[in-house]
């Protein structure tokens, strides 16, 4: 038996396969360090190793600029306590180069460093994914991101996470800060005598932007490149990543002929011939996948055949900016298929399957007995044919049949799995995984990530749209019930359930059950929990006009 089922504390015995010690190996790319460079236009400090995503402060005439304000305020502070023996002056700008929170949830700490609060730059749509992952979208991208990356594995068991050595954004409250200098498809400013140049860059999201800085020759590409195979998709899950458009943002790029590039994972790049080297190997790599991915379904070849034909060129494949320790080409491959033609593969058996339940069932009819599927279990575990292992097990599960064997030796297949997989990702979320399964298994007691110095840069219509989405309509709500929210700052806002769904309105109603007056803040605790609203009714912070206990009633009817 592979799996160590019995305590959770138990290390697992990593095989040392050759793509194993490659990923151990590949550690080296992110030993924690501040890096320094001389460009022609001044010095630039590059922090890598802490967290995640590095952070960049390029020194100016009379204060710094941030690129990337890393992971989290724990990470921040480690950062800049390097960084201000560098250069103390005060910093005057912090760039995003997009939304990820490994990039913008340190921002709180510099806002809370000095009295001057620092000009955060972004392209214009960045708010606008920050705040559909914090809001309706984050229990389950917690949740993914939490096995993807490997955060509540024993430290011992994680090797890297791919392009950086860990997640850091359990470690502090989130310190997520609004933009309040936005711009489309450009912007060019002068900050502290520094020449900067913004221009939007689609890739790994939609709102990327790479960094120019002409006098410096220096340019920081976010996430576009890094020393890996580029994440086309991602596990933890992503609305479709623009492929093409990942390809000509690269373009754009070498335009510029860069002689530093500082990418915002893995080590920078120096030397003008070889970051156009690299970058026309990342770019003809991503080109050679869309491309080929395109050719293959016009022939009507379905996602998983065309992941299994498609291979990079071994022109390129031996590049070590291509290796798989984030990205893989199968997985880009699926990706880039749904982009273009949505779910369905084609095969009209796919059209409208099989529940997993009746297909089990179904499985169960041709083996004939629950004991020949346990039994097949067992031989797939003994035979080291562990994927098949894992398909079983999820038929016993979907047949109810998912006791301590059966979980043990799904256990041992994520483990086996997980353990001999050279990329962090696959690794991360097997064993995290397998981890989850065991009985001793706690859920990590990480602090909240929410604080109330985020809830200024929550806006009111996500928490609504979170309403909305919390809502079971098994809870039955009466119907064509009304609530109104009068807020001191103007803003209205209406939730009406009509056939069992939450209808959210900017607008007040002239049938409203209860009227609610008090301002943003106070609601934004209310349903964050930072605020018992029993306690600010009580107060007279939160006004009502109709009854108090229906309302909250109501507020209950989204736990």
């Amino acid at each position: 038996m592979y799996g160590c089922s019995d305590s959770v504390e138990n290390k697992i015995n990593i095989p040392m396969t050759s793509e194993v010690e490659d990923l151990i190996l590949h550690s080296e790319e992110f030993e924690q360090k501040i890096l320094s460079y001389d460009t022609p236009g001044g010095k630039i400090h590059f922090a890598i190793g802490f967290g995640i995503a590095n952070s960049i402060m390029v020194e100016g005439d009379d204060g710094n600029i941030i690129i990337d304000a890393a992971d989290s305020i724990y990470e921040a502070n480690k950062i800049y306590n390097l960084f201000k023996q560098k250069n103390s002056n005060p910093i005057k700008a912090i760039i995003y180069t997009h939304n990820h929170g490994d990039h913008t949830f340190g921002t709180q700490y510099y806002l809370n460093l000095q009295k001057e609060r620092p000009k955060i730059i972004a392209h214009e749509d960045t708010d606008f994914y920050v705040q559909r992952i914090m809001g309706i979208l984050n229990p389950i991208i917690t949740t993914r991101s939490t096995r993807m990356f490997g955060t509540t594995l024993p430290e011992e068991d994680l090797i890297n996470a791919g392009i950086g050595p860990n997640l850091s954004v359990s470690k502090s409250p989130t310190g997520y800060v609004k933009p309040d200098l936005t711009f489309e498809d450009e912007l060019k400013i002068n900050i502290s005598g520094i020449e900067i140049e913004l221009y939007h860059a689609p890739g790994e999201t939609n709102d990327q932007i790479f960094v120019w800085l002409p006098k410096h020759k220096s340019l920081m590409p976010g996430d576009n490149v890094y020393k890996t195979f580029p994440n086309l998709y991602t596990i933890r899950g992503t609305s479709h990543r623009d492929v093409k458009g990942w390809i000509d943002s690269l373009d754009h790029m070498k335009s510029f002929n860069p002689e530093f590039l500082f990418p915002s994972h893995t080590k920078p790049i120096i030397g003008e011939e070889v970051i156009q080297d690299v970058l026309n190997i990342y770019r003809d790599a991503i080109q050679y996948i869309h491309d080929q991915t395109i050719r293959l379904m016009n022939q009507g070849m379905y996602p998983d055949e065309i992941a299994e034909k498609i291979k990079l060129p071994k022109g390129i494949a031996d590049s070590p900016y291509l290796r798989e320790f984030y990205g893989t080409v199968r997985w880009s491959v699926k990706s880039i298929f749904n982009g273009y033609l949505g779910w369905f593969s084609g095969n009209p058996s796919e059209l409208d399957p099989l529940s997993r339940e009746e297909k089990a069932k179904r499985i169960l009819n041709l083996a004939g007995d629950l004991d020949v599927l346990i039994d097949d279990l067992r031989l797939a575990v003994e035979k080291e044919d562990m994927q098949w292992a894992l398909e079983l097990s999820d038929y016993l599960i979907a047949l109810d049949s998912f006791n301590e064997e059966v979980k043990d030796l799904r256990i041992d297949a994520l483990i086996y799995e997980g353990s001999r997989s050279a990329n962090p990702n696959k690794r991360n979320y097997f064993l995290t995984s397998a981890f989850e399964l065991r009985e001793k298994f706690i859920e990590s007691s990480l602090l909240d990530r929410t604080s109330v110095e985020l809830l200024e840069y929550v806006s009111m219509d996500t928490l609504f749209d979170v309403l909305s989405t919390r809502y079971n309509p098994d809870k039955r709500i009466e119907e064509n019930t009304s609530v109104c929210f009068l807020f001191s700052s103007g803003l209205r806002k209406s939730i009406t359930v009509r056939n069992q769904v939450v209808v959210i309105s900017n607008r007040i109603l002239d049938n409203c059950l209860i009227t609610i007056k008090t301002d943003e803040i106070e609601m934004k605790k209310v349903l964050s929990g930072f605020s018992n609203p029993v306690t600010s009714i009580a107060s007279g912070i939160i006004q009502i006009e109709g009854s108090s206990v229906e309302f909250l009633q109501f507020l209950s009817k989204f736990r």
